[in-house]
């Protein structure tokens, strides 16, 4: 049995270009960002996290968040990195206030996120650690492991995320150091506010 071949770095920029326009074509008209002052979250699930990714989603459309969902929709395999990326990208790009990534762990989804410029990921797994990298973080993508969290539990911790306040007056000099720390190594202009 041959290995299957793995996509060139082109190729994956192109899975993950078409990913994100998919994901802002969906409603463009209802959910530009700011349009009808609804907060956008983009949302993504791989097959072992697609399940819990829809109910999150449900929940976010029922508390008046617009969702934007890059996939999957599936048990059939994908790679987390893609969907990690595309999600990241849109909170980077701003078309996006914030994203939820769901894996089987919510590890490999957070270091893929952490990858893209302006993004500060955070695996959490109850409501301390979710409230913890939003106040203290502040966390813009949440990465959850559908192996580790329950639904009920799960939707705790988005909610959890969503309410906490950043604590920038307390908390500002060290997150402004964590964009130091990109800045020296990818030149971005990711400032204290991304």
């Amino acid at each position: 049995m041959t290995e299957p071949r793995q996509p060139s770095a082109d190729e994956v920029r192109a899975l993950v270009q078409r990913i994100v326009d998919q994901t802002l074509d969906q409603d463009a008209a209802d959910a530009a960002p700011g349009s009808d002052g609804r907060t956008i979250v983009a949302i993504a699930g791989d097959h072992g996290g697609w399940r819990l990714k829809d109910a999150i989603g449900r929940w976010l459309e029922e508390h008046g968040y617009v969702v934007r969902d890059c996939g999957t929709d599936s048990d059939d395999a994908v790679d987390y990195p893609d969907l990690a990326h595309a999600v990241a990208r849109m909170v980077s790009e701003k078309t996006a206030c914030c994203g939820i990534i769901v894996d089987g762990a919510g590890i490999g989804s957070a270091m893929a996120a952490n990858k893209v410029p302006g993004v500060r990921a955070a695996n959490c797994h109850d409501i301390s650690s979710a409230r913890n990298s939003r106040e203290h973080n502040y966390a813009n993508v949440l990465t959850l492991g559908s192996g580790f969290l329950g639904t009920p539990l799960a939707l705790q911790v988005v909610e959890t995320w969503l309410d906490t306040e950043w604590g920038a007056e307390r908390h500002g000099r060290r997150v402004e150091k964590i964009n130091a720390i990109e800045r020296s190594y990818t030149g971005s202009t990711g400032g204290k506010d991304t």
